[in-house]
C-alpha cells in the first residue's frame, strides 16, 4: 500500500477486524439506557441504508445492566469503532455529558481523535451516520449531526 499512515499487515487488511485499509469516522452512542443505546444504533444504520462501512457500537447503562453510565463502556464502545478518522460521541443526557467530559480530558482514555458532539441524541445520530457513510470526514460528520438541532417538526 502506498498510503504510509495505512496500518496494513502485509495482507490488505488492517488490525481491527479484518476490514479493508479505510480511514472512516467511528459512532458511539452514550445512552443511560442500554436498550435506547443500542435501538438508536439499530435506528440510525437502518436509515442510513444499513450504512455497513460506518462503526457504530452503542455504550449504555451499566456494567450490570441498570440504568446510568459506563466509563469502561464508553472507553470500550470508542476503541472498538476507531478507525484512523475520529471517533465521535452523541450522549443523551446528563450524567453521560459528564462522563464524555471526564474521558475526554484524561486524555488516555478515549481514542485520539474523540469528540463530544453537542447534538440532538436520535436525530444527531442518523445524521452523523449518514454523513459518515460518504467518507465524510469528523468537522462533517460533527456539523451534520449539529444541525439536527435545526430540524423543524411542526
Amino acid at each position: 500500500m502506498s498510503d504510509d499512515t495505512s496500518r496494513a499487515t502485509g495482507d490488505g487488511k488492517n488490525d481491527k477486524g479484518g476490514q479493508e485499509d479505510e480511514k472512516v469516522v467511528g459512532i458511539v452512542l452514550v445512552s443511560h439506557s442500554a436498550q435506547v443505546a443500542a435501538a438508536v444504533v439499530e435506528l440510525a444504520k437502518g436509515l442510513a441504508g444499513g450504512a455497513a462501512g460506518v462503526p457504530v457500537a452503542p455504550a449504555g447503562g451499566t456494567e450490570g445492566g441498570g440504568l446510568g453510565t459506563s466509563a469502561e463502556l464508553i472507553s470500550a464502545a470508542a476503541a472498538s469503532v476507531d478507525r484512523g478518522a475520529g471517533v465521535a460521541l452523541l450522549t443523551d443526557l446528563g450524567s453521560a455529558v459528564l462522563t464524555v467530559k471526564a474521558l475526554i480530558a484524561e486524555g488516555d482514555e478515549l481514542p485520539d481523535g474523540a469528540r463530544l458532539l453537542d447534538a440532538p441524541f436520535v436525530e444527531g445520530a442518523v445524521a452523523a451516520v449518514v454523513t459518515a457513510a460518504t467518507g465524510a470526514d469528523l468537522d462533517a460528520v460533527e456539523a451534520a449531526a449539529v444541525e439536527a438541532y435545526g430540524y423543524r417538526k411542526v
